[in-house]
């Protein structure tokens, strides 16, 4: 949606682009970011118009990783969460369409939460906080760099996940040079890790 929109705005945008400018950045950070790249500022119902779209994109075509549900609910007795860059608005959705609400209700924290996003730590921080654990005793999972920095920062292990439909062919070398401990290419995978981590 991203490419499609700034590639409207003039300047022609891949999503390798995309990727690479763009991914895992809160939405006011995405928009500084185009305004640097097409030149101008943008108009005032931007974010509001992108949202709609990529919302609109997400009831129509958003799927479910392969091996994501049975993966939450192997590990439902270990707390978790989803600590994301992406709005709170986005990611009710998001579990909504996917029907997987139930399975984290109370535990959805939007880096719209805390002062900074991704890179800095303060979302893993804050979610750790609410969860009544220490952030170095977490495991965070992450398929972009500035995830990856973030829950390094936040004194985090930090796992790669390059499952997604998302991930560019060099994704698990770009986690990797990002700081993450390991790094995964399904659920299956990461599962088989955890367990080790945990000592099974």
């Amino acid at each position: 949606m991203l490419a499609e929109i700034v590639t409207e705005l003039g300047v022609p945008t891949t999503l390798e682009d995309c990727y690479r400018n763009f991914m895992g950045k809160r939405l006011a950070e995405v928009v500084e970011a185009i305004e640097l790249v097409v030149g101008r500022k943008l108009p005032g119902d931007f974010a509001e118009s992108y949202q709609r779209r990529t919302l609109e994109s997400f009831r129509i075509d958003l799927k479910p990783v392969s091996g994501a549900r049975e993966f939450v609910e192997a590990w439902r007795h270990v707390p978790q969460c989803i600590a994301s860059s992406s709005s709170s608005d986005r990611l009710a959705l998001c579990l909504e369409v996917l029907n997987m609400a139930i399975l984290f209700e109370g535990r959805v924290f939007s880096a719209s939460q805390v002062a900074r996003g991704k890179p800095h730590p303060d979302i893993f921080l804050h979610a750790a906080e609410q969860l009544g654990v220490s952030a170095d005793d977490c495991i965070v999972i992450e398929d972009s760099v500035g995830g990856v920095m973030a829950g390094r920062a936040a004194g985090a292990t930090v796992i790669g996940f390059t499952a997604g439909s998302h991930a560019q062919p060099d994704l698990d070398v770009m986690l990797k040079q990002a700081g993450a401990d390991h790094v995964v290419g399904s659920f299956p995978e990461l599962d088989r890790l955890i367990r080790r981590l945990f000592g099974n």
